[in-house]
């Protein structure tokens, strides 16, 4: 017979053992890699006003009570670079997390060249090229023998949430084995080689990254309010899916489906049906994937950012990409709450067939400049890989210079390593001087060169012509320009039906 029993007398009777566990994020466990010689957030879910305790082995540590909504989070002194260690959480229950290393953690995140696994550039059956098929076997033959268990990865598993910031996590961390090393992002694991192979200490790269995806999805939702226009744009789109988020009915749209499908199958007139999408999976709704993606895992101490994006922006609000750029760092540095932490981004590699005939305006190339002009923000670095990329791929395999690149700023300027050179030239100023424009750049080393990149070689120096330069005076017919290298960081560029130049343009 069953009896209904009294709510306070249920809990009364409710073994001790039936107190919810202490649950720490899921980035909170074995493999880990916490960010060395600091005060490191760690942070999960208990039963309200349960006292949290975490010990180090290494001989930190600290507590802290949940509040009312069961939330905890303590900071904990952290090492320098070693391990491994172990971390044990006490609250009702203990959890012990094993093999923990202290070291440099990075946060990896952007479109698909960032999200492209080892796994999936490894292949050289869609190479359009002869020259670029041995990327795909290199990168192929690192995973098959690379082996550092002091070079780790945690994944974010793919989810938006449009409107709300979500606190659930899925991932879990692993070590570069000819078993996992497929599973690495490209990008981010040639980074983190490159930081391994100079800095000899342990190496995590946090990666979470979404192919196919614009800038504004990764914004916090109150940078929308940087400027008028996107914050219409933001509540335009809010107004937008508000009512179809709280009319979904997955049953009701899978029945509406099965009855359009089977009229359609009837007759097979018109288009074959398709089932309505989820309008919370949108994955280019604004803040959507910083929400689902980037929220969980702040506070997690960090070093710093690398970031690959901004394809899918060549066509989708292009002339805002600088200013949601900034925004977007901006938002991530202070909800981290870690100061102006490190980002260091990809611009965008070349992509097909070179113009026949100079251009007014391109897209993809107006990203790569606002990419530039984004440099202005304080702790920024750009990898330049204009000479990286495959005219008929737009993920290029050749992912080692890619990391190496990013890695240069962040041994310069955040290791203190003796870096020479670690930046492409970079547009410094301009002088007009007749009928001719003198361009001078920084980051030129030991001088600037007409140069040849074979696919993964150095750059060797060329005796070719300096090509890709445009001219044009106030009419705005352009002209492909005269270039020559004209000093150690200067270029001067002219054509003779532009008597009066005012603007010059590359790439």
């Amino acid at each position: 017979m069953i009896r209904n029993i009294p709510l306070l007398s249920l809990v009364a009777m409710l073994p001790l053992g039936a107190m919810a566990d202490v649950r720490p994020s899921v980035l909170f466990s074995d493999n880990m890699v916490i960010q060395r010689e600091t005060q490191a957030p760690v942070w999960g879910a208990a039963d309200p006003g349960e006292q949290v305790t975490v010990s180090a082995s290494w001989g930190a540590s600290a507590s802290a009570t949940a509040g009312q909504d069961g939330k905890w989070m303590l900071k904990l002194a952290t090492p320098e670079a070693g391990g491994p260690h172990t971390l044990t959480i006490q609250g009702n229950n203990t959890i012990e997390i094993s093999n923990v290393l202290s070291g440099e953690v990075w946060f990896c995140s952007g479109q698909s060249n960032m999200d492209f696994s080892m796994q999936q550039l490894s292949t050289s059956s869609k190479r359009t090229r002869p020259e670029f098929v041995p990327q795909a076997g290199y990168i192929n033959q690192e995973i098959n023998t690379a082996e550092d268990a002091l070079l780790r990865q945690f994944t974010v598993t793919k989810q938006t949430s449009p409107l709300e910031p979500l606190e659930r996590l899925e991932g879990e961390w692993f070590a570069s084995t000819p078993q996992k090393n497929g599973n690495f992002s490209a990008t981010a694991y040639f980074f983190g080689r490159e930081l391994r192979q100079r800095l000899q200490v342990p190496v995590a790269l946090i990666e979470s990254a979404y192919g196919g995806t614009q800038v504004e999805p990764w914004m916090p939702a109150e940078m929308f309010d940087h400027d008028p226009e996107m914050a219409d744009y933001y509540t335009d789109k809010v107004a937008e899916v508000r009512p179809k988020l709280e009319n979904w009915d997955p049953v009701k749209v899978k029945q509406d489906y099965q009855t359009a499908l089977e009229k359609w199958q009837a007759n097979k007139q018109g288009r074959k049906p398709k089932m309505a999408a989820d309008p919370a999976a949108n994955k280019q709704f604004p803040s959507t994937l910083f929400n689902g993606m980037v929220h969980p895992v702040i506070p997690y101490a960090i070093k710093g950012v690398i970031w690959y994006q901004g394809e899918s922006n060549a066509k989708h609000n292009t002339l805002q990409y600088e200013a949601n750029f900034r925004a977007m760092i901006r938002g991530w540095r202070a909800r981290w709450g870690q100061g102006a932490f490190p980002v260091y981004f990809a611009q965008l590699a070349n992509w097909k067939s070179p113009a026949t005939e100079p251009v007014e305006s391109d897209g993809w190339a107006s990203v790569c400049d606002q990419q530039r002009r984004t440099l202005g923000l304080k702790h920024t670095g750009m990898a330049v890989l204009h000479d990286t990329g495959e005219a008929g791929d737009i993920h290029p395999h050749n992912k080692m210079d890619v990391g190496k690149r990013l890695a240069l700023w962040a041994l310069k300027h955040d290791y203190d390593q003796p870096i020479a050179v670690w930046s492409g030239p970079l547009y410094k100023s301009h002088s007009i001087q007749g009928d001719q424009v003198v361009i001078s750049f920084d980051s030129v080393g030991s001088g600037l060169m007409v140069g040849h990149k074979p696919a993964m070689g150095e750059t060797e120096a060329s005796d070719a012509p300096l090509k890709h330069f445009q001219i044009c005076g106030a009419d705005r017919q352009w002209f492909w320009a005269e270039a020559t290298i004209s000093g150690n960081n200067t270029v001067t560029v002219s054509h003779p039906e532009v008597p009066a130049p005012t603007v010059v343009r590359y790439a």
